[in-house]
Protein backbone atom coordinates (compact mmCIF):
# COMPACT_ATOMS: atom_id res chain seq x y z
CA UNK A 1 0.00 0.00 0.00
CA UNK A 2 1.59 3.24 -1.14
CA UNK A 3 0.37 6.38 0.63
CA UNK A 4 0.70 9.58 -1.44
CA UNK A 5 0.75 12.95 -0.46
CA UNK A 6 -1.73 15.59 -2.34
CA UNK A 7 -2.42 18.72 -1.56
CA UNK A 8 -5.90 20.28 -1.41
CA UNK A 9 -5.81 21.44 -4.78
CA UNK A 10 -4.55 18.49 -6.39
CA UNK A 11 -6.92 15.94 -4.22
CA UNK A 12 -9.82 18.28 -5.63
CA UNK A 13 -8.42 17.89 -9.42
CA UNK A 14 -7.80 14.46 -8.93
CA UNK A 15 -11.75 13.59 -7.56
CA UNK A 16 -13.14 15.45 -10.83
CA UNK A 17 -11.21 13.12 -13.00
CA UNK A 18 -12.26 10.18 -11.64
CA UNK A 19 -15.95 11.47 -12.03
CA UNK A 20 -15.06 12.01 -15.54
CA UNK A 21 -13.69 8.85 -16.31
CA UNK A 22 -16.39 7.65 -14.50
CA UNK A 23 -18.74 9.47 -17.03
CA UNK A 24 -20.63 11.41 -14.14
CA UNK A 25 -19.47 14.46 -15.74
CA UNK A 26 -18.66 15.94 -19.25
CA UNK A 27 -15.33 17.09 -20.24
CA UNK A 28 -16.62 20.66 -20.77
CA UNK A 29 -18.12 20.89 -17.44
CA UNK A 30 -14.59 19.55 -15.50
CA UNK A 31 -12.88 22.10 -17.52
CA UNK A 32 -14.96 25.09 -16.24
CA UNK A 33 -14.63 23.80 -12.52
CA UNK A 34 -11.01 23.10 -13.05
CA UNK A 35 -10.43 26.47 -15.03
CA UNK A 36 -8.77 24.62 -17.88
CA UNK A 37 -9.28 24.13 -21.69
CA UNK A 38 -10.60 20.63 -23.18
CA UNK A 39 -7.29 19.77 -24.47
CA UNK A 40 -5.73 20.09 -21.07
CA UNK A 41 -8.47 17.98 -19.32
CA UNK A 42 -7.72 14.92 -21.99
CA UNK A 43 -3.68 15.56 -20.82
CA UNK A 44 -4.71 15.36 -17.17
CA UNK A 45 -7.18 12.10 -17.76
CA UNK A 46 -3.94 9.86 -19.99
CA UNK A 47 -1.48 11.34 -17.17
CA UNK A 48 -3.64 9.81 -14.57
CA UNK A 49 -4.49 6.52 -16.56
CA UNK A 50 -0.50 6.24 -17.01
CA UNK A 51 0.97 6.74 -13.84
CA UNK A 52 -1.82 6.92 -11.19
CA UNK A 53 -2.42 10.18 -8.72
CA UNK A 54 0.95 10.85 -8.31
CA UNK A 55 0.85 12.11 -11.74
CA UNK A 56 -0.84 14.94 -10.76
CA UNK A 57 1.54 16.55 -7.62
CA UNK A 58 3.46 19.11 -8.53
CA UNK A 59 6.56 18.64 -10.26
CA UNK A 60 8.41 21.23 -8.17
CA UNK A 61 7.65 20.50 -4.58
CA UNK A 62 10.49 19.53 -2.60
CA UNK A 63 12.56 21.46 -4.53
CA UNK A 64 14.35 25.45 -4.29
CA UNK A 65 12.69 28.01 -5.74
CA UNK A 66 14.29 29.54 -8.66
CA UNK A 67 14.04 33.05 -7.17
CA UNK A 68 15.47 32.27 -3.31
CA UNK A 69 18.72 33.89 -2.61
CA UNK A 70 22.09 31.67 -3.12
CA UNK A 71 23.61 30.50 -0.38
CA UNK A 72 26.76 33.16 -0.17
CA UNK A 73 24.20 35.89 0.44
CA UNK A 74 22.76 34.44 2.98
CA UNK A 75 25.22 33.01 5.00
CA UNK A 76 26.84 36.86 4.80
CA UNK A 77 23.51 37.81 5.93
CA UNK A 78 23.58 35.70 8.71
CA UNK A 79 26.80 36.63 10.02
CA UNK A 80 25.98 40.29 10.21
CA UNK A 81 23.17 39.38 12.34
CA UNK A 82 24.95 37.21 14.69
CA UNK A 83 27.78 39.71 15.18
CA UNK A 84 25.93 42.84 15.45
CA UNK A 85 22.11 41.76 16.01
CA UNK A 86 21.70 38.25 17.74
CA UNK A 87 19.39 39.70 20.06
CA UNK A 88 17.17 41.48 17.63
CA UNK A 89 13.66 40.39 16.18
CA UNK A 90 13.47 39.66 12.64
CA UNK A 91 11.46 42.76 11.77
CA UNK A 92 13.93 45.10 13.87
CA UNK A 93 17.27 43.35 12.14
CA UNK A 94 15.76 43.72 8.26
CA UNK A 95 15.41 47.33 8.97
CA UNK A 96 19.04 47.79 10.25
CA UNK A 97 20.08 45.72 7.65
CA UNK A 98 18.47 48.37 5.56
CA UNK A 99 19.77 51.19 6.97
CA UNK A 100 23.16 50.52 8.11
CA UNK A 101 24.63 47.84 5.57
CA UNK A 102 22.36 48.16 2.48
CA UNK A 103 21.00 44.37 2.45
CA UNK A 104 17.58 44.25 1.68
CA UNK A 105 15.30 41.28 2.75
CA UNK A 106 11.66 40.66 3.52
CA UNK A 107 11.66 40.06 7.68
CA UNK A 108 10.22 36.87 6.91
CA UNK A 109 12.66 35.66 5.31
CA UNK A 110 14.96 36.74 7.56
CA UNK A 111 12.99 34.82 9.98
CA UNK A 112 13.38 31.41 8.67
CA UNK A 113 17.50 32.17 8.28
CA UNK A 114 17.93 33.06 11.80
CA UNK A 115 15.51 30.04 13.30
CA UNK A 116 17.25 27.70 11.13
CA UNK A 117 21.01 29.47 12.24
CA UNK A 118 19.45 28.77 16.13
CA UNK A 119 19.66 32.84 16.33
CA UNK A 120 15.68 33.00 16.89
CA UNK A 121 12.91 31.18 18.09
CA UNK A 122 9.15 31.18 16.76
CA UNK A 123 6.47 31.77 18.91
CA UNK A 124 5.46 28.06 19.80
CA UNK A 125 9.21 27.40 20.78
CA UNK A 126 9.26 30.33 23.02
CA UNK A 127 5.82 29.65 24.75
CA UNK A 128 6.81 28.35 28.25
CA UNK A 129 6.38 25.10 29.28
CA UNK A 130 2.95 24.18 30.65
CA UNK A 131 3.28 22.60 34.04
CA UNK A 132 -0.08 21.02 35.19
CA UNK A 133 -0.70 20.06 38.52
CA UNK A 134 -0.54 16.33 40.04
CA UNK A 135 -2.04 15.07 43.13
CA UNK A 136 -0.17 14.83 46.49
CA UNK A 137 1.29 12.03 47.89
CA UNK A 138 -1.49 9.98 50.14
CA UNK A 139 0.49 9.32 53.25
CA UNK A 140 2.66 11.17 55.69
CA UNK A 141 6.20 10.30 55.26
CA UNK A 142 5.70 8.43 51.63
CA UNK A 143 7.45 12.05 50.20
CA UNK A 144 9.57 14.47 51.74
CA UNK A 145 10.47 17.91 49.62
CA UNK A 146 13.76 18.84 51.17
CA UNK A 147 16.03 21.84 49.40
CA UNK A 148 18.38 24.74 50.65
CA UNK A 149 17.54 28.07 50.90
CA UNK A 150 20.46 30.75 51.11
CA UNK A 151 19.24 34.40 52.19
CA UNK A 152 19.75 36.58 54.48
CA UNK A 153 17.93 35.23 57.28
CA UNK A 154 19.15 37.50 60.38
CA UNK A 155 19.10 40.64 57.67
CA UNK A 156 21.55 43.39 58.97
CA UNK A 157 22.31 41.07 62.23
CA UNK A 158 24.10 38.51 61.20
CA UNK A 159 26.05 36.99 58.45
CA UNK A 160 23.91 34.99 54.95
CA UNK A 161 23.32 31.36 55.56
CA UNK A 162 21.26 28.71 54.21
CA UNK A 163 18.09 26.91 55.73
CA UNK A 164 17.63 23.93 55.12
CA UNK A 165 13.61 22.83 54.93
CA UNK A 166 12.05 19.53 55.17
CA UNK A 167 8.30 19.22 54.35
CA UNK A 168 5.89 16.33 53.99
CA UNK A 169 4.32 16.29 50.07
CA UNK A 170 0.95 14.56 51.78
CA UNK A 171 0.03 17.52 54.58
CA UNK A 172 2.34 20.32 53.35
CA UNK A 173 3.77 20.11 57.26
CA UNK A 174 7.10 21.38 57.67
CA UNK A 175 8.93 18.04 59.23
CA UNK A 176 11.95 19.57 59.68
CA UNK A 177 13.79 23.41 60.00
CA UNK A 178 17.93 23.60 60.48
CA UNK A 179 20.15 26.91 59.81
CA UNK A 180 23.49 25.96 58.64
CA UNK A 181 26.83 28.07 57.13
CA UNK A 182 26.15 26.73 53.71
CA UNK A 183 24.29 23.80 51.40
CA UNK A 184 27.14 21.03 51.58
CA UNK A 185 26.57 17.24 52.14
CA UNK A 186 28.14 17.37 55.77
CA UNK A 187 24.72 19.62 56.61
CA UNK A 188 22.48 17.10 54.43
CA UNK A 189 23.99 14.29 56.73
CA UNK A 190 23.40 15.94 59.73
CA UNK A 191 19.86 17.25 59.33
CA UNK A 192 18.89 13.89 57.96
CA UNK A 193 20.35 12.27 60.86
CA UNK A 194 17.99 14.73 63.35
CA UNK A 195 14.94 14.05 61.05
CA UNK A 196 15.19 10.07 61.20
CA UNK A 197 16.01 10.34 64.75
CA UNK A 198 12.94 12.24 65.55
CA UNK A 199 10.25 11.02 62.45
CA UNK A 200 11.88 7.62 61.38
CA UNK A 201 12.45 6.36 58.52
CA UNK A 202 10.89 8.07 55.07
CA UNK A 203 10.00 6.40 51.86
CA UNK A 204 11.80 9.08 49.60
CA UNK A 205 13.26 11.95 49.29
CA UNK A 206 11.75 15.01 46.45
CA UNK A 207 14.99 17.16 45.67
CA UNK A 208 16.68 18.96 42.62
CA UNK A 209 19.97 18.10 41.04
CA UNK A 210 22.43 19.51 43.72
CA UNK A 211 25.45 18.15 43.77
CA UNK A 212 24.41 16.70 47.06
CA UNK A 213 21.86 14.49 45.62
CA UNK A 214 22.87 13.65 42.32
CA UNK A 215 26.35 13.30 40.37
CA UNK A 216 26.99 16.08 37.71
CA UNK A 217 29.92 14.42 36.26
CA UNK A 218 29.56 11.53 33.87
CA UNK A 219 33.16 10.32 34.04
CA UNK A 220 32.97 9.58 37.99
CA UNK A 221 33.50 6.00 38.53
CA UNK A 222 31.90 3.71 40.85
CA UNK A 223 27.99 2.92 41.73
CA UNK A 224 27.39 6.79 40.60
CA UNK A 225 25.70 7.78 43.48
CA UNK A 226 26.81 10.37 46.00
CA UNK A 227 28.08 10.16 49.52
CA UNK A 228 24.97 11.56 51.04
CA UNK A 229 22.82 8.87 48.34
CA UNK A 230 24.69 6.34 49.61
CA UNK A 231 23.73 6.88 53.07
CA UNK A 232 20.63 7.17 52.43
CA UNK A 233 20.67 4.23 50.49
CA UNK A 234 22.01 2.27 53.01
CA UNK A 235 18.57 2.56 54.99
CA UNK A 236 16.09 1.99 51.98
CA UNK A 237 15.78 5.46 51.71
CA UNK A 238 15.33 6.55 47.95
CA UNK A 239 16.09 10.23 46.32
CA UNK A 240 14.19 11.79 43.16
CA UNK A 241 15.67 14.20 41.72
CA UNK A 242 13.07 16.70 40.06
CA UNK A 243 13.96 18.10 36.66
CA UNK A 244 12.33 21.63 37.29
CA UNK A 245 11.89 23.69 40.64
CA UNK A 246 7.72 23.37 39.30
CA UNK A 247 8.09 19.27 40.26
CA UNK A 248 9.33 20.50 44.02
CA UNK A 249 6.85 23.33 43.82
CA UNK A 250 5.56 22.73 47.71
CA UNK A 251 9.24 22.97 48.69
CA UNK A 252 9.72 26.18 46.78
CA UNK A 253 6.74 27.85 47.58
CA UNK A 254 7.45 27.01 51.43
CA UNK A 255 10.97 28.74 51.05
CA UNK A 256 9.06 31.87 50.14
CA UNK A 257 6.59 31.71 53.04
CA UNK A 258 9.51 31.56 55.19
CA UNK A 259 11.75 34.23 53.80
CA UNK A 260 8.89 36.70 54.66
CA UNK A 261 7.25 35.09 57.94
CA UNK A 262 10.31 33.74 59.44
CA UNK A 263 12.82 36.54 58.70
CA UNK A 264 10.17 39.16 60.40
CA UNK A 265 9.59 36.43 63.82
CA UNK A 266 13.30 36.03 63.99
CA UNK A 267 13.57 39.64 64.09
CA UNK A 268 11.30 40.43 66.54
CA UNK A 269 13.05 37.57 69.05
CA UNK A 270 16.57 39.50 67.97
CA UNK A 271 17.79 36.29 66.78
CA UNK A 272 21.40 36.85 65.00
CA UNK A 273 23.28 33.53 64.66
CA UNK A 274 22.50 29.92 63.53
CA UNK A 275 22.94 28.63 67.06
CA UNK A 276 20.32 31.03 68.30
CA UNK A 277 17.92 30.63 65.19
CA UNK A 278 18.35 26.30 65.38
CA UNK A 279 17.10 26.73 69.18
CA UNK A 280 13.96 29.17 68.03
CA UNK A 281 12.94 27.16 64.61
CA UNK A 282 11.09 24.18 66.57
CA UNK A 283 8.74 26.56 68.46
CA UNK A 284 8.04 28.18 65.00
CA UNK A 285 7.48 25.18 63.14
CA UNK A 286 4.56 24.22 65.58
CA UNK A 287 2.87 27.38 64.69
CA UNK A 288 3.22 27.22 61.07
CA UNK A 289 2.19 23.77 60.79
CA UNK A 290 -1.11 25.02 62.79
CA UNK A 291 -1.87 27.36 60.30
CA UNK A 292 -0.49 25.89 56.74
CA UNK A 293 -0.45 22.04 57.40
CA UNK A 294 -3.71 19.71 56.17
CA UNK A 295 -5.20 16.44 56.64
CA UNK A 296 -3.51 13.74 54.27
CA UNK A 297 -5.53 11.52 52.05
CA UNK A 298 -4.63 8.34 54.04
CA UNK A 299 -4.20 8.74 57.47
CA UNK A 300 -1.50 6.16 57.48
CA UNK A 301 2.01 7.29 58.51
CA UNK A 302 4.79 5.58 56.28
CA UNK A 303 7.72 6.53 58.07
CA UNK A 304 9.57 3.42 59.92
CA UNK A 305 11.24 3.20 62.85
CA UNK A 306 15.17 2.17 62.93
CA UNK A 307 15.93 -1.25 62.66
CA UNK A 308 18.41 -3.41 64.98
CA UNK A 309 21.34 -2.96 62.55
CA UNK A 310 20.27 0.77 61.53
CA UNK A 311 22.72 3.38 62.95
CA UNK A 312 22.27 6.64 61.21
CA UNK A 313 25.43 8.44 63.12
CA UNK A 314 27.69 5.33 61.48
CA UNK A 315 25.57 5.66 58.18
CA UNK A 316 26.02 9.82 57.44
CA UNK A 317 29.60 9.63 56.87
CA UNK A 318 31.86 10.93 53.48
CA UNK A 319 33.66 7.67 52.57
CA UNK A 320 36.42 7.03 50.50
CA UNK A 321 39.11 4.15 49.60
CA UNK A 322 42.67 5.42 49.90
CA UNK A 323 45.43 3.33 49.50
CA UNK A 324 48.29 2.68 52.34
CA UNK A 325 52.16 3.10 51.36
CA UNK A 326 54.85 0.62 52.38
CA UNK A 327 55.56 3.10 54.88
CA UNK A 328 52.08 2.66 56.40
CA UNK A 329 50.62 6.25 55.67
CA UNK A 330 48.02 7.69 53.31
CA UNK A 331 46.65 10.90 52.10
CA UNK A 332 43.47 12.47 52.51
CA UNK A 333 42.06 15.98 52.33
CA UNK A 334 45.60 17.59 51.87
CA UNK A 335 46.76 15.80 54.66
CA UNK A 336 49.39 12.95 55.52
CA UNK A 337 47.97 9.97 58.14
CA UNK A 338 50.36 7.80 59.71
CA UNK A 339 48.88 4.60 61.19
CA UNK A 340 49.83 3.51 64.50
CA UNK A 341 52.17 0.22 64.29
CA UNK A 342 50.48 -2.84 65.31
CA UNK A 343 49.80 -6.56 63.81
CA UNK A 344 46.64 -5.22 62.07
CA UNK A 345 48.13 -1.88 60.29
CA UNK A 346 51.42 -3.85 59.60
CA UNK A 347 49.45 -6.18 57.43
CA UNK A 348 48.03 -3.54 55.84
CA UNK A 349 51.03 -1.77 53.65
CA UNK A 350 49.82 -1.33 50.12
CA UNK A 351 46.43 -2.48 50.43
CA UNK A 352 42.68 -0.08 50.90
CA UNK A 353 41.62 1.12 53.63
CA UNK A 354 38.23 3.43 54.18
CA UNK A 355 38.33 7.07 55.25
CA UNK A 356 35.41 7.95 57.16
CA UNK A 357 34.57 11.89 57.62
CA UNK A 358 31.66 12.66 60.06
CA UNK A 359 29.73 15.85 59.61
CA UNK A 360 31.60 16.88 63.20
CA UNK A 361 34.71 16.81 61.91
CA UNK A 362 35.92 13.93 63.10
CA UNK A 363 38.03 11.23 60.88
CA UNK A 364 38.30 7.31 60.92
CA UNK A 365 40.23 4.85 59.25
CA UNK A 366 38.43 1.55 58.92
CA UNK A 367 39.40 -1.67 57.32
CA UNK A 368 37.31 -4.65 57.84
CA UNK A 369 34.81 -2.61 60.27
CA UNK A 370 38.11 -2.31 62.52
CA UNK A 371 39.04 1.44 63.27
CA UNK A 372 42.46 1.99 62.95
CA UNK A 373 45.02 4.57 65.31
CA UNK A 374 46.76 6.92 63.43
CA UNK A 375 47.85 9.99 63.92
CA UNK A 376 48.26 13.02 61.54
CA UNK A 377 51.66 14.09 59.57
CA UNK A 378 52.25 17.74 58.15
CA UNK A 379 55.61 18.99 56.66
CA UNK A 380 54.54 22.62 57.95
CA UNK A 381 53.38 22.57 60.69
CA UNK A 382 51.21 19.73 63.18
CA UNK A 383 47.75 19.60 62.62
CA UNK A 384 44.91 18.46 64.94
CA UNK A 385 42.64 15.73 63.38
CA UNK A 386 39.49 17.31 64.06
CA UNK A 387 40.62 20.32 62.51
CA UNK A 388 41.04 18.60 59.00
CA UNK A 389 38.82 21.14 56.89
CA UNK A 390 36.37 19.26 54.62
CA UNK A 391 36.31 21.36 51.25
CA UNK A 392 32.56 21.18 51.04
CA UNK A 393 32.32 24.12 53.53
CA UNK A 394 33.31 26.86 50.73
CA UNK A 395 31.05 29.55 51.62
CA UNK A 396 32.41 29.54 55.29
CA UNK A 397 35.76 29.59 54.03
CA UNK A 398 35.07 32.46 51.75
CA UNK A 399 33.50 34.41 54.32
CA UNK A 400 36.16 34.17 56.48
CA UNK A 401 38.59 35.22 54.16
CA UNK A 402 36.79 38.07 53.16
CA UNK A 403 37.00 39.36 56.25
CA UNK A 404 40.01 38.97 56.48
CA UNK A 405 40.72 40.79 53.78
CA UNK A 406 38.99 43.19 54.60
CA UNK A 407 40.71 43.84 57.98
CA UNK A 408 44.16 43.64 56.27
CA UNK A 409 43.16 46.29 53.51
CA UNK A 410 43.24 49.43 55.62
CA UNK A 411 46.49 48.05 57.30
CA UNK A 412 48.02 48.01 53.95
CA UNK A 413 46.60 51.29 53.04
CA UNK A 414 47.57 52.97 56.09
CA UNK A 415 51.34 51.37 55.15
CA UNK A 416 51.49 52.88 51.46
CA UNK A 417 50.34 56.67 52.16
CA UNK A 418 53.92 58.27 52.85
CA UNK A 419 53.69 61.03 56.49
CA UNK A 420 53.20 64.19 56.15
CA UNK A 421 56.34 64.41 58.48
CA UNK A 422 58.33 62.44 55.47
CA UNK A 423 56.94 64.75 52.23
CA UNK A 424 59.25 66.70 51.03
CA UNK A 425 59.18 70.55 50.55
CA UNK A 426 59.93 72.47 48.05
CA UNK A 427 61.47 76.33 48.01
CA UNK A 428 60.01 78.48 45.43
CA UNK A 429 62.37 81.60 44.85
CA UNK A 430 59.75 85.07 44.34
CA UNK A 431 61.18 87.56 42.05
CA UNK A 432 61.12 90.94 43.56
Amino acid sequence: MTVVAMSHGELSRYDTLQRVGRRDLRVEDAAALLGLSRRQIFRLLGRVRAGGPEALISWKRGRPSNRRYDDAFRDRVIAIVREHYHDFGPTLAAEYLSDRHGITVSHETLRQWIMTAGLWKDRAARRPRVYQPRYRRDCRGELIQVDGSKHWWFEDRGPQSTLLVYIDDATSELMHLKMVESENTFAYMDATREYIERHGKLVAFDSDKHSVFRRTRTSDRGDGMTHFGRAVDALNIKIICANSPQAKGRVERANGTLQDRLVKAMRLEGISSIAEANAFLPGYMARHNQRFARAPFDPRDLHRPLAVHDDPKAVMVWREERKVTASLTLRYNKAIFILEPNEISQALALKRVMVCEYPDGRVEIQHEGSSLPYRVFDKIRRVNPSAVVDNERLDAALTMARLMQEQREPMRRNNSEPSRKSQPIHMFACPD
